[in-house]
């Protein structure tokens, strides 16, 4: 079957969806709603009129929206809980984490946050308001309280009948977090370790004591690293003395890398890190956040014309060099930006081993910047015999064109660390300004070998 008949046929069965909505068919709904994954029942209610999502009170329960309504966006989640019901709306808020709900508390901006702790039980508000006590993108911030907890001393046996009455609470079931009575972190069970042991064996004989945890404070990235790094599908929040307050699970974590992936690719664009968590900036803000990188760069591009201006009279002797201003410049910049983003990369990874790894990079950068700047160069080389080009010209442009990239994958690799050191964001240094640096770079280098050769002459 092609995509473009699939995409026919959901369309269909979506409008046979919003036909039993508009004609009241309370069972065909329910039959053909509840049969679609969450995500997709997602998309039918939020293509619903507004006037036919009040009528969802009485064709879902409370349990089957809060599905629905932990894939709404924040505003949308705002809406829900003014055109549905006190009662309807407080059901559906028991049904979920404390995590969407205090992410609901810290975004929303049309309803007052009392409004929303008025609607919780007492046990769920306190969890909520322990989530927000902590500070924003920490592990505690992002943590889930919805974990099963197990006592060393019991049987499997046990165990298992817990997770069967309790499971379905729990964010993940893969792992059992085997706490003592103070709820000091002792060990994990593994689902596999507990399926596969013998029922009448005590959990502290078959639990993992080794097991990988990260402090409350701990920032979000290094919470995603520590996930990924040891392929984790979940992974304990633990206070200093040890006590286990939640947990991070994977789908949170790649919620949190795509999050950082487009902080940087903007930052990249040479537009500061804040200006991605913004909804809706005014023009004012925008502008407030942007000048001050146009103002350097304009200062910079200032260099770059002076460069041109020093070396006028090598211009005026063989015009002929203005042609190839623009490779050297391009050359240069794309393979200092690649650079870049290697090294920044890397600095974002973190880790203990940081410090070697930023060396081999800068190593292997310049490595490879000497390989692909002899190749080019000699490419070049060729390219210019063949369209008859002055051989002092293409001496004098091939040499350039080779220095250029050995020299635009260092700065590319070095700048970001220098940046580092000096507790700037090595992101924004990226896009126009790397770019405007290795202009200055290439022209230099083309201008200072222009004027050497000529003189020899």
């Amino acid at each position: 079957m092609s995509s473009n008949e699939i995409t026919i046929d959901r369309q269909s069965y979506y409008d046979d969806i919003y036909r039993s909505v508009r004609d009241n068919d309370r069972e065909l709904f329910r039959r053909l709603f509840l049969k679609l994954h969450d995500r997709d029942q997602h998309e039918v209610f939020h293509l619903l009129y507004p006037e036919k999502k009040r009528k969802i009170a009485d064709l879902l329960t409370p349990e089957e929206f809060a599905i629905i309504f932990e894939w709404m966006d924040v505003e949308d989640q705002e809406a829900a809980i003014e055109y549905l019901s006190h009662n309807f709306i407080q059901e559906v808020l028991s049904y979920l984490p404390a995590d969407v709900i205090a992410n609901l508390i810290h975004e929303a901006e049309t309803i007052e946050s009392e409004t929303i702790y008025d609607l919780l039980e007492p046990a769920q508000r306190d969890l909520v308001r322990e989530l927000l006590s902590y500070e924003e993108e920490t592990a505690g911030a992002i943590m889930i309280k919805e974990f099963l907890a197990i006592s060393p001393e019991s049987t499997l046996k046990e165990v298992i009948s817990f997770v069967r009455e309790k499971g379905h609470q729990a964010g993940t079931i893969y792992y059992l977090y085997v706490l003592d009575k103070q709820h000091h972190l002792l060990g994990v069970l593994s689902m596999r370790d507990l399926i596969l042991s013998p029922e009448n064996e005590l959990v502290k004989n078959v639990m993992f004591q080794q097991m990988v945890s990260v402090p409350i404070t701990m920032d979000q990235e290094e919470v995603a690293r520590v996930i990924q790094n040891y392929d984790l599908l979940a992974v304990p929040v633990i206070t200093p003395d040890n006590k286990m307050r939640g947990i991070v699970t994977f789908d949170d974590v790649m919620d949190i890398l795509e999050e950082e992936a487009t902080e940087d690719l903007i930052s990249f664009a040479g537009v500061p890190r804040s200006s991605a968590e913004d909804k809706e900036p005014t023009v004012l803000e925008t502008a407030k956040k942007r000048t001050p990188w146009i103002i350097v760069l304009i200062f910079l591009g200032l260099m770059v014309g002076g460069l041109i201006s020093i070396f006028h009279k090598t211009l005026e002797t063989v015009i002929a060099l203005s042609a190839f201003i623009p490779l050297i410049t391009g050359t240069g910049g794309n393979v200092g930006t690649q650079a870049l983003a290697v090294t920044v990369r890397d600095l974002n990874l973190g880790g203990e081993d940081i410090g070697q790894r930023i060396w081999q990079t800068v190593k292997n950068e310049f490595g490879s910047g000497v390989l692909i700047g002899l190749i080019s160069s000699l490419v070049l080389f060729v390219v210019l015999n063949i369209l008859k080009i002055e051989l002092i010209l293409t001496v004098i442009v091939s040499v350039s064109i080779f220095l250029t990239i050995c020299f635009s994958a260092v700065t590319g690799a070095i700048v970001p660390i220098i940046l580092t050191k000096f507790k700037v964001d090595p992101a924004v240094a990226s896009g126009p300004f790397i770019s405007t640096i290795i202009d200055a770079l290439g022209l230099m280098i083309y201008f200072l070998i222009a004027t050497n050769l000529l003189e020899q002459i």
